[in-house]
């Protein structure tokens, strides 16, 4: 699977020089680190700034993201982009956006876009989503947004259920959004994960102690994302949840 890390890190401009060879996940939010991405890593999806918009209160520019869209998505390292969603929507609302979208999308990329189907939203929309698309996003949202609690693990299962075939093989590429935790990531047969855990916490000084704790936030992002990413996705979903499944691959 692809590990991709949201930008931009804490602990100064040096702490990024840790994801060279990496993938990153950048937010249109903040487009400003794309260059630095683009230089620095393998390869690097694009995720909509919508729900940094509805946090602040902003409607969502279209215009811009399409703008956006359109000067970097033939850069080789480019892997996908999170088409625009109304986070506090229903699937009525989202199916609009993505109308919307549709129009809006420079020539050539819309293939590169992937949906987003909020855990809250029907399962037939999950169904039409994954005949529909080359990937779909999975968003943790509404009474299923803390992921990893009971209701959440239930309501992955039907979703699962619908998105793999017989012998739990994904229909379709599938992103989990928010999900790159080994405890979480190992039981579901992804193409990818993102977070923000290390630009969140590599610069926290106070989160590492002890003679051995690395002193520079470079070093500190370089072991978190040696421990996410010797971890993989499953193969195929099996129904099961708890701790890293593939944890004696690495002894």
């Amino acid at each position: 699977m692809i590990h991709y890390h949201g930008v931009p890190f804490s602990g100064g401009d040096i702490t990024h020089l840790s994801l060279q060879g990496k993938h990153a996940f950048v937010s249109f939010a903040h487009a400003g680190s794309i260059g630095m991405v683009a230089e620095l890593c393998q390869s690097f999806a694009v995720d909509n700034g919508a729900y940094s918009a509805w946090t602040a209160g902003k409607p969502f520019d279209m215009a811009g993201f399409a703008e956006f869209i359109e000067r970097w998505f033939r850069h080789p390292g480019f892997d996908f982009f999170v088409i625009p969603d109304v986070i506090d929507g229903d699937h009525h609302d989202n199916a609009s956006m993505r109308a919307a979208w549709r129009n809006a999308c420079p020539s050539g990329a819309f293939g590169l876009g992937y949906p987003v189907w909020h855990l809250h939203e029907p399962l037939d929309v999950l169904a039409d989503l994954v005949r529909a698309y080359p990937g779909v996003c999975i968003g943790s949202s509404g009474e299923y947004s803390q992921v990893g609690a009971d209701r959440w693990w239930g309501r992955m299962s039907d979703a699962m259920d619908v998105a793999c075939d017989g012998e739990g093989r994904p229909k379709t590429r599938l992103h989990l959004l928010r999900g790159l935790d080994p405890t979480i990531f190992s039981h579901f047969p992804v193409k990818s994960a993102d977070s923000t855990n290390v630009a969140r916490n590599a610069g926290i000084d106070k989160a590492w102690r002890g003679p051995y704790a690395p002193s520079s936030a470079r070093t500190r992002a370089l072991v978190m994302m040696e421990r996410i990413e010797s971890h993989a996705s499953a193969a195929r979903w099996t129904n099961s949840k708890g701790v890293a499944k593939n944890m004696e691959l690495f002894g």
